[in-house]
């Protein structure tokens, strides 16, 4: 019995190729698998085209000892994922009559008659395992093939997911390498992604020949970096304290710019610190329109530390809502460090909480001068004992100011928090 260590999947539908639809399910398969300590090796989205289908099929089943198809499994024409897979594997289809009777069950469970076209969906390769949806009418099917598997499950989610886990704790256990991937994402801010690298890439010599191997992968998005580690075992358990040893590794190569060892976004880092000291914030937002209080206030039970916030995007706003004198931003202009420390001491004041956030500056993509160029924000951090102000200068397109904007200033409010 063909061992499955490797495996692909393949996400099928011609939606998936189009802006409006993600494919979110790979995710959730992915993680599935590692659990078991299967590799994923490859994904891959195809529409809904018999050639392009048979071609990845093909393809994935030279290169890894387990498929995952999903989607492409429903009633209609263009669903055509049980056909190509059966024509590629030399299988021939036939009507599993206890199935037909279950999704025309499904339908009088309803008041509704089944229509023919469902039919469809009870066409079962000779030999495969059906199996069940209790969600939906599309069963998903087991076919097994010259020591290489395919499993195809259907598109939504909600039907997907309990199937999977189904075969998590089943067939896919007892065919798996025996081994636990386990992963851990630590995010850093303050740094690019080289400096990352030239900081932490000593640790890799001793993380490849430990006892249990640890692998690294750097990845660059807006405003941070992540740093994602990985390591398979035998033993979930010797894994995550590899793992964590690891990453104390990087907490000491780093320092104050890792925010989170365990992949918590900044807001909720921010806020965890806020509850255990006892704190409230509020904020006072000109160029981030209030992206900064969103990204707060996205985490479940921000009641208990957002006390107020407020947009002052207007230069006369600033001084009617928060008592910013009109006088200094005539002399230093809206986008100035005293600006934005009179914008967080005139919310901190108004609000009555301890921590304050003063944000102002040019998201683009005009406004800008040679002083002052797009993407020049100041942000301002005030306790009843401490204020930090400083002027950034971001790169990018709006959006892209005004969430690099965000994440300084939360990352100007972590950094105090954490202080001694």
């Amino acid at each position: 019995m063909t061992r499955l260590s490797r495996a692909a999947i393949l996400a099928v539908g011609s939606e998936m190729l189009t802006p409006s639809r993600l494919d979110t399910n790979s995710l959730f398969v992915t993680e599935q698998l590692n659990r078991l300590g299967i590799e994923v090796a490859l994904k891959m989205v195809v529409g809904d085209d018999r050639d392009e289908l048979a071609r990845a099929v093909t393809m994935m089943l030279s290169r890894v000892e387990l498929v995952v198809c999903t989607g492409g499994l429903g009633p209609t024409d263009d669903d055509v994922t049980r056909e190509v897979v059966a024509e590629v594997l030399g299988l021939t289809l036939a009507e599993d009559a206890a199935m037909t009777e279950r999704i025309r069950s499904r339908f009088s469970n309803r008041g509704l008659p089944m229509p023919e076209i469902n039919r469809r969906q009870a066409m079962v390769p000779v030999g495969a395992t059906v199996i069940e949806n209790a969600h939906g009418s599309a069963p998903g099917l087991w076919l097994e093939r010259a020591g290489r598997v395919v499993v195809l499950l259907p598109g939504p989610p909600r039907e997907l997911q309990p199937m999977l886990r189904g075969l998590s704790e089943g067939p896919l256990r007892d065919r798996g390498p025996g081994l636990s991937i386990v992963r851990r994402v630590i995010r850093i801010t303050g740094r690019s992604e080289s400096h990352t690298e030239e900081a932490v890439r000593g640790l890799y010599a001793d993380w490849a020949v430990a006892p249990i191997p640890i692998a690294a992968t750097i990845l660059a998005s807006l405003g941070q970096v992540e740093l994602q580690l990985s390591a398979r075992a035998t033993d979930a358990g010797a894994a995550e304290a590899a793992l964590a040893a690891a990453t104390a590794d990087v907490s000491a190569a780093i320092g104050a710019d890792v925010y989170s060892t365990d992949g918590r976004p900044l807001e909720e880092v921010v806020g965890r610190l806020l509850v255990e000291q006892g704190l409230t914030v509020a904020v006072a937002e000109s160029c981030t329109g209030g992206l900064t209080t969103s990204r707060l206030t996205d985490v479940p039970g921000s009641s208990r530390y957002v006390a107020q916030a407020v947009v002052t995007y207007s230069n006369e706003s600033k001084t009617s809502l928060l008592g910013v004198p009109a006088a200094m931003i005539e002399e230093h202009g809206a986008v100035s460090e005293p600006v934005a420390r009179a914008m967080a001491q005139g919310m901190r004041d108004r609000a009555g909480s301890e921590v304050a956030i003063g944000v102002t500056g040019i998201a683009g993509p005009d406004g800008g001068s040679p002083a002052k160029p797009v993407g020049t924000v100041a942000i301002a951090v005030v306790t009843p004992h401490v204020i930090r102000s400083r002027v950034f200068r971001f790169t990018g397109g709006r959006d892209m100011v005004k969430f690099q904007a965000s994440q300084a200033a939360l990352d100007m409010v972590r950094r105090l928090l954490q202080e001694p």
